[in-house]
């Protein structure tokens, strides 16, 4: 059975696995011609997992680009799509910080999209100091949405309550420190 987006495994410091198994798994179905047993054996996935992906039950998820992030090259995706009998093999010496700082778009699940303007309000209330653009990086949000909380005509202000972005899940408390410390 495939392993778990949580079960990236390290060597010696090194990634064994690309990073958001499934959503390079959707980017490999997407802009490819490997094969699902390619895709599943690089990505950790079980066969049928990549196949429940192709089918269109990724949930919609966005796929990423393991070009862009150093993962792989464009070199050893035609060398698979050639043979099908071989393996796509991760770019050794991935510095993780590095690729971390390639992906500076954070993703935030439907279902939580709905919180941000109460994470935005708590750090307005708490941190005024903290300038638009800081909590635009913090929390993925938009200049226009935090101006329409701070002037208190966002759509949905009645409903909206100050809420740590920790305890929301939008950043840790070492990120919201180093905001609040800049």
């Amino acid at each position: 059975m495939g392993k778990m987006y949580s079960d990236v495994l390290f060597e010696s410091g090194k990634v064994t696995q690309p990073l958001m198994p499934r959503a390079t798994a959707i980017w490999l179905i997407e802009n490819t011609c490997l094969s699902f047993e390619q895709i599943a054996d690089f990505c950790g996935l079980h066969l049928l997992e990549v196949n429940a992906i192709a089918d269109g039950e990724s949930y919609n998820m966005v796929g990423f680009d393991p070009i862009a992030s150093s993962q792989l090259t464009q070199e050893e995706i035609k060398r698979c799509e050639n043979d099908q009998n071989a393996r796509l093999r991760i770019r050794p010496a991935i510095d993780i910080d590095n690729v971390i700082k390639i992906n500076k778009a954070k993703y935030t699940p439907v279902l939580k999209r709905k919180d941000k303007p109460n994470a935005i309000l708590w750090i307005l209330k708490y941190y005024a100091n903290v300038t638009d653009s800081q909590i635009c990086t913090l929390l993925g949000t938009t200049r226009a949405t935090i101006q329409s909380i701070r002037d208190k005509t966002h759509w949905n202000y009645p409903n909206i309550k100050p809420y740590s972005p920790v305890s929301l899940g939008f950043c840790t408390q070492n990120e919201l420190e180093k905001l609040v410390n800049k």
